[in-house]
């Protein structure tokens, strides 16, 4: 069957069209890896830092993202198509561990490379809140515990604190980005004030 011109053009238009909106939508990926931060000066002393696996709620521990729906009601979402780079434990534990090495110019050996004559500082996170809400913050609630190994005592520490973001996923990937770079700017003072003196605090 032949088909005029103008109805064969209009054909294509439409098969084009219908191809488009059966299209699966792109997936997105995000990091909580902050970009490139000025890192600290290495201290005269060299300081060695270590990152355990971070301990979290099983439901973050998944590489889509995890929104919380703006409303009373308890619904979240899955995001299939917005997804952490890595499952979201190794990410954030990159982060930290990235961020505190940056903040006070320790060497990172979370992946190995220490020699067993040097002290390291090993530091365990665990993550009780970590909830993107959606169109509006990032709260999270988390602890940890420093412990040099050629110390005894330990220090457990807590810490709390929300980020505001725009509309839209992209404004919530930034918002955590944010808020994981704050928790290790405070994993990394502790550490320093720890190092200075071994009877510190927690820095509220």
């Amino acid at each position: 069957m032949k088909f005029s011109p103008a109805l064969a053009a209009l054909l294509a238009a439409s098969a084009a069209a219908l191809a488009t909106g059966c299209a699966s939508p792109k997936d997105r990926y995000y990091t909580l890896a902050a970009p490139g931060v000025a890192a600290a000066p290495a201290p005269s002393t060299p300081l060695f830092i270590e990152m355990a696996p971070v301990a979290l709620p099983e439901r973050l521990a998944r590489p889509q993202m995890l929104v919380r729906k703006n409303t009373p009601g308890a619904e979240v979402q899955v995001l299939e198509q917005h997804r952490w780079a890595s499952s979201f434990e190794n990410e954030l534990r990159d982060a930290l561990a990235a961020g505190v090495a940056g903040r006070t110019g320790a060497i990172d050996t979370t992946r190995g490379g220490r020699q067993a004559s040097q002290p390291v500082w090993r530091i365990a996170v665990q993550v009780r809140q970590f909830d993107a809400v959606e169109d509006s913050r990032v709260d999270s609630a988390m602890s940890w515990t420093l412990r040099r190994v050629d110390r005894d005592a330990a220090l457990s520490c807590s810490w709390s604190a929300s980020e505001e973001t725009g509309p839209g996923i992209d404004a919530l990937a930034r918002g955590a980005q944010h808020l994981a770079q704050r928790a290790a700017d405070a994993i990394g003072d502790q550490l320093l004030a720890l190092q200075a003196s071994p009877s510190a605090a927690c820095i509220r």
